[in-house]
């Protein structure tokens, strides 16, 4: 039987933190070792105490999520103007809070894992995936890398997705993790038909479907639109002040007139903010307009806008937009960004966290806007991501249930600077493509941009910090998968399956668990 000594017990749960860290796409991407990466942790919790075990959860935790996310400093620090003695301690502190979904994980597997195999093949993944989706709303939602994410890459792995979402994905790595622990802890019975078939039912079962599926997709019918895509590669720290930015309009331009030398597109994309001005109030306008209607083509861009909330009182409402100008002009569609970055965006509970006010002040303080229909230009009825809204499967749930035949992500990952964070973001949109059928055109100020097509693959893709521009000629479909049907399903329902798991084995514990006998002093007898 495999066994860790109680002293040296904390090195695998070390260990599967840096698993976890040369898997994970922007740090390593070994994306094979997400197969076993959790194995050494799960070891780890094997005959040991509730404290042994949420401190091994910690741990692992810890350094996940400080690898994972140690770009938030440059964002604090460099973009937000927050001293060091802020943002390293935010940084910390948000790890922190994070690896209490590890933690709670940790002393869940824990139990599951001192019960039948069968009890942990299937419990522990449940509790896992449960926990990501919980992590994914609550205080407004940070589903970022979760591990499914890892195989974006290797889109013939991630077909699943447009029935479960990555969720599903996610799942079928925990059972990889889970089955390696049994097979090397307790060998002879997992191979038992009783819990080893049903794993490789499941497994071949998903491999069938990936197969059909792909052929599916490919063999479909779609129509399809020219899209051409621009990434500016403006500076962060140029990029608001006033004097810039005729010099970056004229820059967005020459770049979009470049592409009409070979193949024309018929609509171009410039990222989000690309207009660093109120479009409806500033002169530079007139140049987007008769660049649509010179060249005959459709422009969706990001850019702020405001709306009169109170003239009386100077009250706007400010929004973080996509904007479309028509081949005659004309404003002819906007989508105001539905999910806010907090502390990005806008600052929740601002009258007690006033010190945070720097991060907004170059970017506004936004109001959330609503999804209600498609941007349409021509054949293509858009469904927008702004920013980080593509990491939400939910938000293109939405989009092709009012009609989408196409995703557009416009995003500026200049806040990241040259970090695993643009890496990481277009690895969570790939998966966009794949749950929902639609091809996604990414559109970034400062890379990644590209084009993923409906099956994940990424048919074209920049390089991060180099002006760059391409056209691709995107597919077009209407068919609606089963995840945007019923997918959201998927994640909640392993939770609910982990916990009635938990619930039974805390029970069978309860049962198992001797009475405790009385016990007498020493040459004390009955009294007669």
């Amino acid at each position: 039987m495999l066994t860790v000594p109680a002293r040296q017990s904390i090195l695998p749960a070390l260990f599967s933190g840096v698993l976890l860290c040369l898997a994970l796409p922007g740090t390593g991407g070994l994306w094979p070792l997400l197969f076993v990466a959790l194995v050494p942790l799960l070891v780890s919790l094997r005959n040991v105490g509730v404290r042994r075990a949420a401190c091994y959860g910690l741990v692992t935790g810890l350094v996940h999520y400080l690898s994972l996310l140690y770009w938030i400093v440059i964002v604090l620090g460099r973009y937000g103007r927050l001293p060091w003695f802020i943002s390293y301690p935010a940084l910390l502190l948000f790890a922190f809070v994070l690896s209490l979904f590890v933690v709670v994980f940790a002393l869940s597997a824990r139990l599951l894992l001192g019960r039948s195999p069968l009890v942990a093949l299937w419990g522990v993944p449940c509790i896992w995936v449960g926990l990501d989706w919980i992590r994914s709303f609550l205080f407004t939602g940070f589903p970022w890398m979760d591990l499914g994410y890892g195989l974006w890459d290797v889109p013939r792995l991630i077909q699943i997705s447009d029935i479960t979402g990555h969720y599903g994905v996610t799942f079928l790595l925990l059972l990889t993790n889970v089955l390696v622990l049994l097979l090397f802890t307790q060998g002879k019975r997992v191979v038992q038909g009783s819990i080893l078939a049903p794993v490789v039912l499941l497994f071949l079962v998903v491999g069938l479907y990936s197969c059909w599926r792909w052929q599916f997709v490919l063999s479909g019918p779609s129509d399809s639109m020219s899209i051409g895509v621009v990434q500016g590669n403006i500076e962060q720290d140029k990029k608001w002040i006033p004097e810039e930015q005729r010099k970056t309009i004229d820059g967005y331009i020459r770049q979009t007139v470049s592409l009409f030398k070979e193949n024309k597109p018929s609509l171009v994309v410039w990222p989000e903010t690309a207009l660093p001005f109120f479009p409806e109030d500033s002169r530079l306008t007139a140049n987007l307009r008769r660049l649509t209607i010179k060249a005959d083509i459709g422009l969706l861009t990001g850019a702020p806008w405001y709306t009169i909330k109170n003239l009386r009182k100077r009250q706007f409402r400010y929004y973080n937009s996509a904007l479309l100008i028509n081949t005659d002009g004309e404003f002819a569609g906007k989508y105001f960004k539905t999910h806010l970055v907090p502390f990005g965006e806008y600052v929740p509970l601002k009258k007690y966290l006033w010190f945070l006010a720097p991060l907004v002040q170059t970017v506004g303080d936004f109001t959330p806007g609503t999804i209600e229909k498609p941007i349409e230009f021509k054949k293509a009825r858009i469904g927008v991501l702004l920013c980080y809204e593509s990491i939400f499967a939910e938000l293109g749930e939405k989009w092709v249930k009012a009609g989408a035949n196409v995703l557009i992500n416009l995003t500026n990952d200049a806040w990241y600077g040259k970090s695993s964070a643009p890496h990481q973001s277009f690895a969570m949109t790939v998966f966009r493509a794949v749950e929902t059928r639609r091809s996604v055109v990414r559109a970034a100020n400062t890379g990644i941009s590209g084009f993923i097509d409906p099956l994940g693959r990424v048919k074209v893709q920049s390089k991060i910090f180099v002006p760059w521009q391409a056209v691709y000629n995107v597919v077009l479909r209407d068919d609606v998968t089963i995840f945007v049907r019923y997918g959201h399903l998927f994640a909640p329902l392993c939770l609910l399956l982990g916990f009635c798991m938990l619930l039974y084995s805390s029970l069978r514990v309860q049962r198992e668990t001797p009475p405790l006998q009385p016990s007498f002093a020493v040459g004390q007898g009955k009294r007669s």
